[in-house]
């Protein structure tokens, strides 16, 4: 297939162990270089790449920076066993059983990974912009957000800032500095706004510096971004979710089923 001559002169200005990291890291979060073996030698990588040892050396370790990959004394750079989690945000609506954990927390695999809640603040706000728009509700209107950090085997997994309209939060739990016992979705039940459905507009942005920094993201990688607004009866909005991964550690994934 021939290019469009504006596209044959395309080329990749990015350093050249940033691309080569890139390359490595595709192979690794596909499966192709699988969960605990060898990253290929240095040698073979430069004879690959075409690049030196030192610029082999400064990809694998962004690789390792961002916990792809991991060096072992006497056994070289292996793929980390854990590359990339998948969540699934239809499970997410179900309301948790008494003592039972959030079920975004009962996602992780065979239950592996210490999965915890950190509620880092309650406020009222004033919401603008896409958050106004999807709660319907004018910008500067008052609302109640739930601000917090979702944690696995103690490293920050996910920010989470969840709305809510006043005349639903107000006076209730959800406006309380504390945290819920099996989520949302049984507070908002219970309230007598029982979630009907989601939609969710997902994206990939760069960081925010509070990302970043509540994130620990190891470099300029992009994040998954998730804006779900939840509605009640009579389709209207009760809860509006940003919730923000990084994009180099989680998947999201979605069943489908044809109508007709």
């Amino acid at each position: 297939m021939t290019l469009p001559s504006h596209e044959a002169e395309a080329v990749d200005p990015r350093p050249l162990h940033v691309r080569i990291a890139s390359d490595l890291r595709d192979e690794i979060m596909s499966g192709s270089l699988a969960a605990g073996t060898r990253l290929p030698s240095t040698t073979r990588l430069k004879d690959r790449f075409d690049a030196s040892n030192a610029t082999i050396q400064k990809a694998v370790q962004l690789l390792k920076e961002e916990g792809l990959a991991v060096g072992r004394a006497g056994a070289g750079v292996t793929v980390r066993e854990i590359r990339q989690r998948t969540v699934r945000p239809a499970g997410s609506l179900a309301p948790a059983s008494a003592g039972a954990p959030y079920p975004w927390l009962a996602e992780m695999p065979e239950g592996r990974p210490a999965a915890r809640i950190r509620l880092l603040s309650v406020e009222q706000v004033r919401v603008t912009g896409e958050v106004a728009d999807a709660l319907g509700l004018p910008s500067g209107a008052p609302a109640v957000c739930r601000h917090q950090l979702i944690t696995v085997d103690d490293e920050p997994a996910e920010l989470v800032s969840s709305y809510y309209p006043e005349d639903v939060a107000q006076g209730t739990v959800l406006a309380e500095e504390r945290r819920i016992r099996g989520g949302t979705p049984t507070v908002l039940r219970e309230l007598g706004f029982p979630p009907r459905r989601a939609v969710d507009r997902l994206s990939a942005r760069v960081a925010t510096q509070e990302q970043y920094t509540a994130l620990r993201l190891p470099g300029d990688l992009p994040v998954l971004r998730t804006l779900r607004t939840v509605y009640g009866d009579a389709d209207r909005p009760v809860e509006v979710t940003v919730m923000v991964k990084a994009g180099h550690l989680y998947e999201l994934q979605y069943a489908f089923t044809p109508e007709g």
